[in-house]
């Protein structure tokens, strides 16, 4: 992994691959990630980005004005939190058997976490809430899914993986961010799919997509929804 400047574009080169083309993506931290094939240097692989300086300044404005709208979250009595899409309001309790619970519509969080820790007892009792119960789910999905897309997955965590959605290791292992279980179900489906379909071509070159298209012919709006909205998934 090596920093690189291309003019007024600072970007993150990673290791090459057997791919034949430039990936360049934009990351959910506004952070440009270029993953070229092994065969290109890394001034070839600067004329690449100098090539794409429109798409760039394109995306990475599309990025600043879907990130304007990020959550600014207050932990207090009627504060709404996402769960699936939905989103359900926010209610101290004084005691529960948990330090969360979801439960008759709203998020029960125990006093003495608030008491305890503040909001970083909060947040961490979400993470956790978040973290077990996506491990849940995308463990279900990906039986139901990776049987159509003929793969399997060696192995599957949730955890906090910075500005990425969910990976695929190089040995089959895939992950994916405790925040996925605050998008809806399609949206999380979609990010299983993605990642299975990596198991296969890992790249996001047009065969890569149409292995997508053929398990989830309309990813494209899923997708769409994800990066219009991915900036709200937050705590």
């Amino acid at each position: 992994m090596m920093e690189r400047q291309v003019r007024d574009i600072s970007y993150t080169l990673l290791p090459g691959t057997d791919r034949n083309t430039t990936d360049i993506v934009i990351e959910r931290n506004g952070q440009i990630v270029v993953r070229p094939p092994k065969a290109l240097t890394s001034e070839k692989v600067d004329a690449v980005v100098e090539s794409k300086r429109l798409w760039i300044y394109r995306n990475l404005a599309e990025w600043r004005d879907l990130n304007a709208a990020a959550v600014a979250r207050e932990w207090v009595n009627g504060e709404t939190f996402l769960y699936l899409g939905r989103s359900y309001r926010l209610s101290i309790v004084e005691s529960t058997e948990t330090a969360l619970a979801l439960k008759d519509g709203r998020f029960l969080l125990s006093r003495s976490v608030i008491e305890r820790d503040g909001v970083v007892g909060a947040r961490r009792a979400f993470e956790a809430y978040y973290s077990e119960r996506a491990l849940e789910r995308v463990r279900s999905r990906i039986r139901y899914y990776a049987p159509k897309v003929g793969v399997e997955a060696r192995s599957v965590e949730v955890k906090d993986i910075g500005f990425k959605w969910a990976s695929c290791g190089k040995n089959g292992a895939l992950a994916f961010h405790w925040k996925c279980m605050m998008a809806p179900a399609r949206v999380f489906d979609y990010l299983v799919v993605h990642e299975l379909c990596h198991l296969i071509q890992r790249n996001h070159t047009a065969a890569y997509w149409n292995e997508v298209d053929k398990v989830m012919p309309d990813y494209r709006e899923r997708k769409a929804w994800l990066r219009k909205h991915g900036a709200g998934l937050d705590l």
